[in-house]
């Protein structure tokens, strides 16, 4: 068993009330070290019975919260985002251990959880409400909004640190409490920031932890006490989530799975677009929702040069483990992960693909056991291919031709997935047409990753996103918050008399 560089507790109890269970769990779950492949610890699995005494924490300690003023809930926000800052080695030793990426890449992350931080501390100004004064028959209206009482958020395992605080900073800034449940896979970073929310100052009850599988996900949707649910991860998933969700009568907002396109003309800069691609389509060993999956050339000649381009550097790439500082990327998050990429590399060449970048067959001295899996690059990939059909969440990637640039818009608008998509060019024109006609919900202009920045809605279309809103920007605050519209009216003086009823539908005349 891997030496654990972190507390033991991290990750392995439930976070309830602002302390580490200690009760003894019926269920447990291997965590794993994806660069060695051996167990790091066990993680308790939790059931009904443990979400629905969270959910009564979170009930209780929501109404208090809600009821916190907005400088004392900002307060508690700004020094998360110191301690975070103090913290950032320690969050991305534990995200690397976890999840296989490399520190820096963890240190990425980090840096975008912070971007979610610092836009939270605008929710009073984005969630402020309007006044009408003597709309007619001295009556005023005015609007407000008011939290929607507990947030559940199930997080993924790519991402531990960012999507949690993307969730639920945001939720606890309007005045929410939280339950959040993090990947089975890797809840060491979850249980880290639970211990910082109440450094910082957070009451105890508003930001929860449940670890488990399939049974807290049900009992979290199912919950009466949870009126909101946020998620992250595949469309199999969320789909079920938000159909499951909604059925009891909860809003959901899940955001799932990707197949991005870049679309390549011939009088961009190859160069630049090779360089983007393989940077934007292996990172993290591909296990990204926005990450480019396919590039799509217009014109044979464009391929050709992007061919070899893309292979040339794909030969530059180290794989190896999470805390290698000269390594590319890392494992993959599981042995499952890494057995269905060499699977779908098998088929993609059975049905006619051409391997340009052979990954498979990868191993690290001293990391014999890891979930390593090298990055793989195939052409001549068509849409009747299974590499063209489903997210493959590894580093296998492909190459697609088409004659012109309305080609490589169908190809783009023919897959049921609209998360991302981009187009590298020198044509504003052709920029303005592809932005015009993508139905994707996150668009790149010579940007091969186009995730907006916090103060932006993230998002895509299609089947990438089930439910009306965004994960971040000004959309996640009215998620998480619910609107009152009142009309009052005073009366001026007393009246001798009560004034006769009427029966006429209400006017404001």
């Amino acid at each position: 068993m891997d030496t654990v560089k972190q507390a033991p507790r991290y990750g392995s109890h439930h976070y309830i009330n602002g302390a580490f269970s200690n009760a003894e769990p019926s269920r447990t779950g291997s965590v794993f070290n994806p660069s060695t492949g051996h167990e790091i610890y066990r993680t308790a699995y939790g059931d009904r019975a443990v979400v629905d005494d969270t959910v009564q924490v979170a009930v209780k300690a929501g109404r208090e919260w809600a009821n916190a003023s907005q400088a004392h809930r900002l307060q508690v926000i700004f020094r998360m985002r110191e301690l975070m800052l103090h913290q950032a080695d320690k969050i991305a030793e534990i995200t690397g251990l976890e999840s296989g990426k490399t520190i820096s890449d963890a240190q990425g992350e980090l840096s975008r959880a912070l971007e979610a931080i610092e836009f939270a501390t605008n929710a009073p100004q984005i969630t402020k409400g309007e006044y009408s004064r003597n709309v007619g028959g001295g009556i005023d209206t005015f609007s407000f909004r008011q939290p929607v009482g507990v947030v559940g958020c199930i997080a993924p395992f790519n991402f531990p640190v960012m999507v949690p605080m993307m969730m639920g900073t945001m939720a606890i800034a309007v005045g929410n409490a939280v339950v959040l449940k993090p990947s089975e896979r890797v809840p060491g970073a979850s249980a880290l920031l639970s211990e910082l929310w109440a450094e910082a100052g957070l009451s105890a009850g508003v930001w929860n932890m449940v670890n488990g599988d399939s049974e807290v996900v049900n009992a979290i949707l199912e919950h009466p006490g949870i009126p909101a649910i946020s998620f992250v991860g595949s469309t199999r998933v969320g789909e079920h989530i938000y159909q499951h969700g909604s059925k009891h009568n909860k809003r959901v907002a899940a955001y799932t799975g990707g197949k991005n396109h870049m679309v390549v003309l011939p009088d961009a800069d190859l160069d630049a677009a090779a360089s983007a691609f393989v940077s934007a389509a292996y990172g993290s060993s591909s296990q990204r929702c926005m990450a480019v999956s396919l590039l799509v050339c217009v014109g044979d000649e464009t391929a050709q040069k992007l061919r070899d381009l893309v292979g040339d550097h794909i030969a530059q790439l180290k794989v190896g483990a999470y805390d290698d500082p000269s390594a590319d990327f890392g494992p993959l998050v599981t042995q499952a992960a890494k057995a269905s990429v060499e699977s779908a590399i098998e088929r993609a060449v059975a049905e006619g693909g051409e391997i340009v970048s052979d990954g498979r067959g990868i191993t690290i001295d001293g990391h014999e056991n890891g979930f390593f899996a090298g990055a793989t690059f195939i052409d001549k990939v068509t849409t009747d291919m299974q590499l063209w059909q489903d997210e493959i969440f590894g580093p296998v990637r492909g190459m697609m031709r088409a004659k012109n640039l309305d080609e490589a818009i169908r190809i783009v608008n023919a897959h049921e997935y609209g998360n991302g998509a981009v187009i590298f060019t020198r044509s504003g024109g052709a920029a303005q047409v592809f932005c015009a006609e993508v139905e994707a919900g996150m668009l790149g202009v010579n940007v091969a990753v186009p995730v907006p920045v916090g103060h932006h809605n993230f998002g895509g279309l299609r089947r990438s996103k089930f439910g009306d809103a965004h994960m971040f920007g000004p959309d996640a605050a009215r998620f998480y918050t619910k609107l009152k519209t009142v009309s009052q009216r005073w009366p001026q003086t007393e009246t001798a008399q009560p004034a006769k009823p009427s029966l006429n539908f209400l006017s404001n005349g």
